[in-house]
């Protein structure tokens, strides 16, 4: 609920109902347990959560290159209001980066919302640049 609710305040189509959350983690194992991947989670020295991060492997269309095709995706990245500023993001990047190594992928991707401009920020440190955009339009009627 937590991406959620930071999404919500720049994105309003994001659920708020409880169900949403439970619904997401399914999604994200799933993807983990059949695309292969990892769930990172950090810890306060007292145990208190701080964030999580979700990657898995992935693979792109049949018209990107077959050496580039597999991918590594950022599924998921939250750091807890409390703990953002203090590297716990960075860190889940190079968890993510390190396991995507391991695996033998040359590739990796993460989304971010535009509104999300300190996240945005954050990944282009880390190296990260556009890679596709995707443009919405909400349709009214006539």
């Amino acid at each position: 609920m937590g991406t959620q609710c930071f999404e919500h305040a720049f994105e309003p189509n994001r659920r708020l109902d409880g169900a949403v959350a439970a619904e997401y983690f399914g999604i994200l194992a799933e993807g983990v347990r059949t695309q292969g991947g990892r769930i990172f989670v950090a810890e306060a020295e007292d145990g208190s959560l701080l964030g999580w991060g979700v990657v898995h492997r992935d693979e792109d269309d049949v018209y990107v290159v077959g050496k580039e095709r597999a991918f590594a995706f950022i599924a998921e990245l939250f750091v807890v209001e409390e703990a953002r500023g203090k590297g716990v993001g960075r860190a889940f990047i190079a968890a993510a980066e390190d396991w995507a190594r391991a695996q033998g992928l040359k590739v990796m991707q993460i989304g971010v919302l535009p509104g999300n401009t300190r996240a945005k920020a954050i990944y282009e440190r880390a190296g990260y640049v556009p890679y596709a955009i995707q443009l919405r339009k909400y349709l009214t009627t006539s």
